[in-house]
């Protein structure tokens, strides 16, 4: 991760190193960035995501829950479905199914 003062930026650093197959929260990211109060924050830079030069994988972030909550930021109703089952994840009723094998929680992943 780099020094980088903007939240937004920390939050699509973060976000480019889940993997394929992965999926993490709004509440992971913020936790890991020493904010865990700004989940929302996290949400709003996610739709931001898609005006970035690199690509921002805003697909594998979802709720708490494991739903799609963001969907609608996609283009269209099924783009993050399309995204995610591309990477061999289910999702059913915009649910990720097996959500806790599939979290990727970087406080765990890329602890030091």
């Amino acid at each position: 991760m780099s020094k980088s003062n903007n939240f937004f930026e920390k939050v699509y650093e973060l976000t480019r190193l889940i993997p394929p197959g992965r999926v993490t929260t709004y509440g992971a990211i913020a936790r890991y960035l020493g904010s865990p109060q700004s989940s929302r924050m996290v949400g709003w830079a996610m739709n931001s995501s898609f005006t970035q030069v690199v690509f921002v994988p805003a697909h594998r972030v979802v709720n708490r829950m494991g739903m799609l909550t963001g969907k609608h930021h996609f283009g269209g109703s099924k783009i993050m479905v399309e995204l995610l089952e591309s990477e061999g994840i289910v999702v059913i009723n915009d649910e990720v199914v097996d959500f806790t094998n599939l979290f990727w929680d970087p406080m765990k992943e890329l602890a030091l």
